[in-house]
């Protein structure tokens, strides 16, 4: 017995040995989910009113409700509230900020801080000789044998602290002097043209006199001259001093898109010009003046003086902020758009580049409300966000944020169903970090609807939608965790042109912002392309000069920095200017390997300086490359270990190197992939008005598990060959992981319907939460809007209603039930026999529930949260005072005074029909 005892011992550990040393089975799951992975908001500091104990309150809410962190942005504040206003970065406020990261951390939240207040950067510290400057220009004629019979002084009114810096005078024959040294101290000029007329231009360095736009208190004054590297240390070293030098805990400092208008200026403008240029801007004023917007030569200055601010904004504000902030151990997250500059390098040089939705975008999913009153003057558009993610990406950054949802509808209208589309269009273009926009600060005591700022979607404890944010945030929560990990794969490296965009004769400075993409953007032949390029199922990001002249040429692929992913083509669009050291570098890259396709040759260089000679060497260059034709319309020139193709049908050239595109575009998916070590991931989406049900083919080829990003099922794919099928309804995305690991459990799909199973019986509607008061209990025999039932309240309640009723399912005997709402004003959480299914939030606001399901009665809650509308409306019009703030106060989409009294009643609750759908 003993030796029976012992051998069965040794018999069990043998087999437990041999088991351990079988590898697991790897699986497919979602990653685990860090606070930057959640979505994080912009968090308004109404006149910075704030205290430890409602920061407490507030802070805990926000991480209950799945918010991963808050940027600190202080604003103006409420009237009436001024005694409890702490001034900006006194060491009130600092504390106030201390507590904020002590508190947020301690609830797994990350804490960013605007490096100002409102926008854009400026403030006390910037007194007028560091303030935003503006080029005055000021024209005399004088007749042969005349002097000026005024000084040279600045006209404008309140230049006091404007400064002379160049007086040219121009002759009939473009001839010009320069008279800045025969200029006496008051300003008098000794001197008259010898014959004919002369013309004379005096450039003085004035001010914009712009303030910080929605300032907070200790944060009101003059914007900052970001061009000027000694303007912006100033502006800084107040930050720094209040900080007395330590870190404060933040994870990153954010700025704002660039709103500084008319700054066309900075006092060493000139100089840095001559540095940069080759020739004196001086001698250039009357062209620099000129309202011609059709001069050639006018086009090529203000190329030159474009790209000196470019120059000037990188290496002066953006890079000197970000190395600011690297030394307080923070990151910088930047909204480089309206700036006058090359996007791409300018979001490229910070840390985390963002971009921002402006509006409400038109999908065709159907149900999904979009009223012609919340739309703005441009739509979102996916090729603009690409300008931020590109950045991210040819730099080998990771994170690249969003504004999200800014003016996405009106006031109190914009529900979940309206956010998520938004959301996905920004993942499609490669962001991967949301921001709200956003939440306002608001302490428990104040009334209903609490402190709000005039341009947000709401997103706080005071929103009626707020009992079930959750389910948006899981949702962006999941999306983000993969398309935060890995690195982005995307084939294509686009360069954009940007001399065709500055090689302009009108105006002068030119700020690229998203309201105005009609006129930079979209007219060009590289938007055509990329938009082009998308739809037929390529994946690509935009490179600048400075991107392409620091790349390398390895295994025939182009890398653009360590850390990035590799380019298999690089892709010229059709262009008319192009910097001689760019065309070389290209070439040189090809020459160690590179696919290089040009839509067309450049037909000239930008600039004025050194011109004819600059000219002929790009004839030189371009006359050295012995493309040969290959039919079809494709020429190629081999050279080196490369090849560089000439091509005006892109996608031909591509298909014939082999470079394939993804046909699932073909019936309106639309995609973006990450590539995490073995694992490839696929985000799938579906913004057509049809429900796909299909086999799709994939590029990458391996194994294929499908995961639902809405409530977090995973399962392995059905296969036929190298296809997976893809059900995905109106509305619905997917993540599809390709690798070679299996999944234990398939995925669930849904096959043969079988007649829906309607519930009839009564429903009872109880009110448990919302205002102004809690509407009576009611029992519907049919599902209504709440506003159309005989109880008046409901006209003007916000809030929650809890649906009960119960339906009898004969026998279980169908593989799946699917459970669909209908029509639901605006989401749902649901509980099938006392268990919970999950909030249905967006359209087609539809749960799987053949696992709560059981053969006789059943019981079903509904709960539903409406929009905050009614009760705006209703207290608008009955006067009730409910906003009152300093400086803007309160404003419509369209910046008008804001007033719901004259709105309709927007429907509310459970519409429906509810129907169950048995599938085999």
């Amino acid at each position: 017995m003993k030796r029976f005892i012992v051998c069965l011992l040794v018999g069990i550990a043998v087999f437990n040995m041999a088991k351990a040393q079988v590898p697991a089975k790897k699986m497919v799951s979602w990653p685990k989910i860090e606070n930057q992975m959640k979505p994080w908001t912009r968090w308004w500091w109404m006149g910075n009113a704030v205290d430890d104990q409602n920061l407490d309150y507030v802070l805990q809410k926000y991480a209950a409700a799945g918010l991963g962190g808050v940027e600190v942005t202080p604003i103006y504040g409420a009237v009436g509230f001024e005694k409890q206003y702490l001034q900006f970065l006194s060491p009130a406020w600092l504390n106030a900020l201390h507590h904020t990261v002590k508190k947020a951390n301690a609830l797994g939240m990350g804490v960013d801080m605007n490096t100002g207040t409102g926008w854009p950067f400026g403030g006390p510290q910037i007194k007028p000789e560091y303030a935003a400057t503006k080029l005055i220009i000021q024209d005399y004629k004088l007749n042969a044998g005349e002097q000026l019979r005024e000084p040279v002084k600045v006209k404008e009114a309140k230049q006091d602290f404007a400064i002379l810096q160049a007086v040219t005078a121009y002759g009939p024959n473009e001839q010009a002097e320069n008279l800045l040294p025969l200029l006496q101290k008051d300003g008098t000029l000794s001197w008259s043209p010898k014959s004919d007329v002369w013309n004379i231009y005096a450039a003085f360095a004035g001010k914009t006199r712009q303030m910080v736009k929605r300032a907070a208190p200790g944060g009101a004054g003059f914007t900052l001259d970001h061009l000027d590297q000694k303007s912006v240390d100033v502006y800084l070293k107040r930050f720094t001093d209040s900080f007395a030098h330590k870190p404060q805990g933040i994870r990153s400092f954010f700025n704002d898109s660039y709103e500084v208008y008319g700054a066309t200026w900075t006092p060493t403008f000139f100089s840095e010009f001559k540095k940069n240029r080759g020739y004196e801007l001086e001698k250039h004023l009357k062209e620099l003046a000129s309202n011609d917007s059709t001069d050639e030569n006018i086009a090529r200055l203000k190329s030159d003086y474009r790209e000196t601010m470019d120059e000037l904004l990188l290496n002066n504000f953006t890079k000197n902020w970000t190395n600011w902030a690297h030394g307080l151990k923070s990151l910088t997250r930047n909204q480089s758009h309206g700036s006058p500059g090359n996007l791409l390098d300018l979001y490229g040089a910070v840390d985390i580049p963002e971009t921002e939705t402006f509006g409400s975008s038109a999908f065709d999913i159907p149900g999904l409300r979009r009223d012609t009153a919340d739309i703005r003057n441009v739509d979102p558009d996916p090729i603009m966000s690409k300008f931020a993610s590109s950045a991210a990406h040819t730099n080998g950054k990771t994170l690249v944020s969003s504004e999200t949802f800014t003016w996405l509808t009106e006031h109190f209208k914009t529900s979940y169903s309206q956010c998520k589309p938004e959301a996905e269009q920004l993942f499609l273009s490669g962001i991967n970090h949301v921001f709200y926009h956003g939440t306002t600060n608001s302490p428990k005591d104040i009334a209903w609807p609490g402190w709000l700022f005039y341009a947000s979607v709401e997103m706080n404890p005071n929103n009626s939608l707020w009992p079930h944010v959750n389910g948006l945030n899981q949702y962006i929560a999941r999306c983000q965790s993969i398309l935060q990990s890995g690195k982005p794969d995307n084939e294509l490296l686009i360069y954009w042109p940007i001399y065709d965009v500055w090689n302009k004769a009108k105006g002068l400075d030119m700020p690229l912002k998203v309201h105005d993409v009609d006129e930079w953007l979209h007219p060009t032949a590289f938007y055509k392309l990329a938009k082009d390029l998308s739809k037929v199922g390529y994946a690509y990001d935009f490179a600048s000069d400075r991107v392409l002249n620091r790349a390398t040429t390895v295994d025939h692929l182009l890398q653009t920095s360590e850390n990035a992913s590799p380019y298999k083509v690089l892709i010229i669009p059709e262009s008319k200017m192009m910097n001689l050291e760019t065309l070389d570098h290209i070439i040189q890259l090809a020459n160690k390997g590179a696919t290089v396709i040009f839509q067309q040759l450049p037909k000239d260089v930008p600039g004025l300086n050194d011109l004819e000679n600059r000219r002929t060497k790009l004839k030189s260059t371009l006359a050295s490359l012995g493309f040969q034709p290959d039919g079809n319309g494709i020429s190629s020139f081999k050279t080196g270990n490369g090849e560089i193709i000439l091509a005006n049908n892109v996608q031909e050239a591509l298909s014939l190197r082999h470079i394939n595109r993804e046909t699932l575009t073909d019936i309106g998916l639309k995609f973006i992939r990450r590539k995490n070590n073995s694992d490839t991931y696929y985000y799938l989406v579906n913004h057509t008005a049809k429900d796909v049900d299909t086999y799709l083919t994939v590029n990458v080829k391996g194994k294929v598990v499908i995961m639902d990003p809405q409530n977090g099922s995973i399962g392995s794919g059905a296969m036929k060959g190298n296809q997976v099928r893809v059900q995905i309804k109106s509305g619905q995305s997917l993540f599809l992981n390709v690798s070679n690991k299996t999944q234990n459990v398939a995925w669930k799909y849904l096959n043969q319907a079988a007649k829906p199973i309607a519930l009839t019986h009564p429903w009872t509607l109880h009110f448990t939460a919302g205002g102004p008061v809690l509407p009576a209990d009611q029992k519907l025999n049919k599902l209504v809007s709440w506003t159309d039932l005989k109880d008046p309240k409901l006209t003007a309640f916000s809030g929650t209603g809890v649906y009960n009723s119960h339906f009898v399912l004969s026998a279980k005997t169908a593989k799946e039930y699917v459970l669909s709402l209908g029509q639901v004003d605006e989401s749902a959480k649901v509980w099938v026999n006392g268990k919970e299914v999950g909030i249905l939030w967006s359209i087609p606001f539809e749960a799987r529930i053949g696992q709560y399901l059981k053969p006789g009665d059943n019981t079903i809650k509904i709960e539903v949260v409406n929009l905050m509308a009614n009760r705006i409306r209703d207290m608008d019009i009955r006067k009730i005072p409910w906003r009152n703030y300093h400086e803007i106060n309160f404003v419509n989409i369209d910046y008008k005074p804001f007033d719901a009294s004259n709105w309709s009643v927007m429907p509310s609750g459970l519409i429906g029909p509810v129907l169950i759908t048995p599938y085999n």
